[in-house]
């Protein structure tokens, strides 16, 4: 049985250089920099096999980034035909061997309403008319509602904005330990 064989892919010199300096920016991740070698790999008519085993891979990695690669290669040509400056190639070729977004809810809360989140949980809660001394979760996050920073929110995600803030307003905790 024969086995298939790797569609070619075929780089210009723009191209081919622009790759070399994303392989060679050590501000650029890890998984960039994998995939930006991959390329000048397939285009050298170097196996499926053998870039996997180069570049540490799955066989299906290197088969996905070579056909990603593959149909994008008509938008590098139009946009080289264009002449479009090294800087806006660059940045095609960086979302071409990026990460399609993945699937999931998007982030509910924006960065405002977390902050006065955590600037509520600052304050006193007698001067919300709340019947503690100390804020919980719980208590916040229906002050949150009552107040219109949030439609709706759990004590958890509450927990978790104070948890991941560095408040350094004061040295004990904003919140109630249950």
């Amino acid at each position: 049985m024969p086995i298939p064989k790797a569609q070619s892919i075929i780089l210009s010199p723009r191209q081919k250089s622009l790759l070399q300096v994303l392989a060679s920016q050590t501000t650029n991740s890890y998984r960039l920099v994998r995939r930006v070698k991959l390329i000048p790999a397939a285009a050298c008519g170097t196996n499926n096999t053998a870039i996997t085993e180069q570049l540490q891979l799955h066989r299906r990695q290197v088969r996905q980034w070579r056909k990603r690669w593959l149909e994008a290669s008509e938008q590098l040509a139009i946009a080289e035909t264009q002449q479009v400056s090294d800087k806006k190639l660059r940045k095609l070729i960086e979302e071409i061997l990026s990460d399609a977004p993945r699937p999931g809810t998007t982030k509910f809360f924006d960065l405002e309403q977390v902050v006065q989140i955590v600037a509520m949980a600052c304050e006193d809660p007698k001067q919300s008319q709340r019947p503690v001394s100390h804020w919980t979760p719980r208590e916040l996050a229906e002050e949150a509602i009552d107040r219109r920073i949030v439609e709706k929110i759990s004590p958890r995600s509450v927990g978790r904005f104070l948890k991941g803030s560095d408040s350094t307003t004061s040295s004990s905790s904003l919140l109630v330990k249950l």
